[in-house]
């Protein structure tokens, strides 16, 4: 009997399914570094960093997209690779007999290990004592149970993505594919329905508090990119953040929809920043130090132009652009640290040429976006 390879296969065990506990099952985060999943994450993050950093090509372009599912396999099969060397050591430590095998040999407990627990129950080996058979027994158990959660987090998983590209697609023909919060206000401006950005701002509030929820469980999500080149989950955010800031510095005049609007934008703003606060801690993204750049002088300016044009002035003064560095300055870091460990790029504030959405567009027309 060999009790140290028993000790290390049972350690082995243990740990593992703990991992997949407390990664698949447990619905909060857990923040302790010294995990095998975490170890994998930190790994396969400076591999995706690595990759993202490349010049821009189809290329790589394909493997950031592939990468999150290609990582999650991967998880999936190191840990079922390591329950089964795990089971084996304990089965080669005890020295446990069976029948039908010719050599006594680690790769026959690994074999064994491995059928039992995938529950392929071939029979060509099979425990002949007590022990063995009681070990067999837990271990295609817990095989089973494995396989069964495995079986139910992956679609878990994608329905996460699928509303999240839902809640995406929508704001498209609101801010544009390449949404900006300037976008979304100019387009409620223009046909006169400054009133209806109130229900889209809640429903983006809700969105924000299912995408916390979500992301917190199973973070991996952040990573899964979408399936237009010009959208994300991040750039949607902000762009919606953006607008909420510029609601936030307030108009001009007092239209009779501007409080409840204001109110509203408040409660969203709150929640966005919710989002990427928390989940910049969850993915080591710390915010970005310095000065603010996203908004230029001059392109503010060109937002109240053209607001003003709408009928919808914006706050015009030093008190006002005050006002509204200070509410960038809540959120802007961690956004801007977030998109460069993800690798994703963020909404500008305006753009001074109309740009053309994804469904003015296809393929046929030269204008691919996928």
């Amino acid at each position: 009997m060999h009790i140290l390879a028993v000790i290390v296969g049972l350690f082995l065990v243990v740990t593992v399914l703990l991992d997949a506990f407390e990664t698949i099952v447990l619905p909060r985060t857990v923040m302790r570094r010294i995990r095998l999943s975490n170890s994998f994450w930190d790994f396969a993050a400076k591999m995706y960093r690595k990759v993202g950093k490349r010049r821009p090509t189809p290329r790589r372009q394909a493997l950031l997209v592939a990468w999150a599912p290609f990582v999650l396999l991967l998880l999936i099969v190191i840990w079922a690779f390591a329950v089964i060397l795990g089971w084996a050591f304990v089965h080669w430590g005890l020295q446990t007999p069976f029948k039908g095998d010719e050599v006594d040999s680690f790769s026959q407990d690994f074999y064994f290990s491995g059928v039992t627990f995938l529950t392929l129950g071939y029979g060509d080996v099979v425990p002949i004592h007590g022990l063995g058979r009681f070990l067999a027994v837990i271990e295609a158990g817990l095989g089973f149970g494995f396989l069964a959660l495995i079986v139910s987090y992956v679609p878990v998983l994608y329905n996460a993505f699928s509303r999240r590209e839902v809640q995406m697609l929508l704001l498209d023909s609101r801010a544009g594919s390449e949404p900006m919060g300037s976008e979304l206000l100019q387009r409620h401006a223009d046909s006169v329905c400054m009133s209806s950005l109130t229900p889209i701002l809640k429903d983006w509030e809700r969105f924000g508090a299912e995408l916390l929820e979500s992301y917190l469980s199973y973070p991996l999500l952040a990573y899964y990119r979408s399936q237009h080149d010009n959208q994300s989950w991040l750039k949607s955010l902000t762009a919606v953040m953006d607008a909420c800031a510029l609601i936030e510095a307030g108009f001009q005049d007092s239209p009779p929809w501007a409080d409840e609007l204001r109110f509203q934008a408040r409660a969203t703003f709150a929640m966005g920043r919710h989002v990427v606060v928390d989940l910049a801690y969850i993915l080591d993204a710390p915010p970005e130090e310095g000065p603010l750049t996203r908004l230029s002088p001059g392109q503010l300016k060109h937002i109240r132009g053209k607001l003003a044009g709408a009928g919808v002035p914006l706050r015009d003064s030093a008190a006002a652009d005050k006002h509204l560095e200070d509410i960038r300055q809540i959120y802007e870091p961690y956004v801007i640290g977030m998109a460069t460990v993800l690798m994703l790029d963020l909404p500008k504030w305006c753009e001074p040429e109309p740009l053309i959405d994804n469904w003015q567009t296809s393929a046929w027309e030269g204008a691919k976006h996928f």
